[in-house]
């Protein structure tokens, strides 16, 4: 079964603009299902896992290239990437919109070899697990915290119960699990993993003990939601803190977690610059760190972590679907007053919070007050702050005053 998929309009578009559209993501998150759905019946699909095309990819690239005329889709780049070169010989001289399509789940490697050979020629889509709006087939834009349009989403879109919510973060992200709800998450994720660290980690050099970067993965999804910080992390795993710092690269261009950056300002003089950590695949995170149902994931003591940081993939995801890069920020400063998240718009800051409750209360902005300073600096550097909102269990949007609300987190 097929989902429609938000990030559809984005490809389309990056078609009519550039001459190779390269799609990368996660393991199994959907992108050749949706090249297939998206491709006219002109446009030829070939497959490097095929062991014959894959060999004639790489012994005789050119040869390749002359069998498989555009417009082509070419299925797990990273197999081949011999024939990039020849890739761009033969856009150069014909010059014809959205004649290739690309796309590979090593997206560590794909992404080098692709934009080094193809620079200027490629546009490049990042695509991630599916998010709640595709999931039930709600309209998706970028998260802004608009409160008129929030509330005008809110009366469209359904509220969501903590047990309804926490079905959905167990379940996951990844199209497979919600396109046939029989499959058991263990299982999957189970298959998933260790697909992951044969085909796509023990490719790496810097990567050679797959139990200790079993390990790794898994101290990595219990920090969901919390400052990264590396020293404490190599200490926990016995590694460097060089080795920490690649290994947590590869999940990062793996699509498997974000770091999401600290604002800092000088007028800001507490501020720390520490990024925080957000696993985005919830359902992986949860079979790694043995949570066994929805019920007691809710219950549990991390349940705000993971409420945290499947709003934040949420909203991160309405960004990428659209091509944008998530303007998202978070603040700390050395006393511990936190800002979930900030959105940077039109030269605002946009605080929002995220609170598992349906009763947050007047303290759940209390630290939106740390950003006045920005208010106060001279024309050229004065930063505004925008709408607050604190996205939390709540059935109904309500005014926590004039500049801030609180909004039911199913209107993301």
């Amino acid at each position: 079964m097929y989902i429609n998929r938000a990030i559809e309009e984005t490809i389309l578009r990056m078609s009519e603009q550039f001459r190779v559209v390269l799609v990368t993501g996660p393991r199994q998150c959907g992108k050749t299902t949706l090249l297939r759905q998206l491709s006219d019946e002109k446009r030829t699909y070939v497959t490097l896992d095929n062991l014959n095309e894959r060999l004639l990819a790489k012994r005789d690239p050119a040869l390749f290239i002359q069998t498989h005329k555009p417009p082509v889709f070419i299925d797990e780049i990273q197999y081949a990437p011999e024939i990039l070169s020849y890739i761009k010989m033969q856009v150069d001289r014909y010059d014809t919109r959205g004649a290739y399509w690309l796309s590979g789940s090593q997206m560590f490697k794909t992404m080098k070899d692709v934009t080094e050979t193809l620079a200027g020629r490629v546009g490049v889509v990042r695509m991630l697990g599916l998010a709640r709006n595709e999931i039930y087939g709600y309209s998706s834009v970028p998260f802004d915290t608009s409160s008129e349009r929030l509330r005008e989403r809110a009366k469209i879109v359904p509220p969501l119960d903590v047990s309804e919510l926490f079905a959905l973060i167990f379940r996951g992200s990844m199209p497979e699990l919600h396109a046939y709800p029989t499959i058991e998450t263990s299982h999957y994720y189970a298959s998933y993993l260790t697909t992951y660290l044969e085909r796509d980690i023990r490719d790496l050099t810097q990567v050679a003990d797959m139990l200790t970067f079993t390990q790794f993965i898994t101290a990595v999804a219990a920090r969901t939601s919390e400052p990264m910080a590396m020293e404490d992390l190599a200490r926990e795993i016995g590694v460097s803190g060089p080795t920490i710092k690649r290994w947590l690269s590869v999940l990062i261009t793996s699509g498997l977690v974000a770091l999401l950056p600290a604002y800092h300002k000088d007028v800001l003089k507490r501020a720390i610059k520490m990024p925080k950590l957000h696993f985005l695949d919830l359902g992986l995170a949860a079979h790694l760190l043995k949570w066994n149902s929805p019920k007691t994931l809710a219950n549990g003591a991390m349940a705000g972590k993971f409420f945290e940081s499947w709003v934040f993939s949420e909203i991160y995801k309405s960004y990428l679907n659209r091509g944008m890069e998530p303007p998202l920020f978070y603040y700390r400063d050395k006393q511990k007053h936190e800002i979930d998240l900030l959105i940077s718009k039109d030269g605002a800051l946009c605080p929002v919070e995220i609170k598992k409750t349906a009763s947050p209360g007047h303290n759940a902005v209390a630290n939106f007050r740390q950003l006045a300073p920005l208010e106060t600096l001279a024309n050229e550097q004065k930063v505004s702050i925008g709408e607050g909102v604190v996205l939390c269990m709540i059935s109904t949007p309500l005014p926590e005053s004039a500049a801030n609300w609180y909004i039911p987190v199913s209107a993301i």
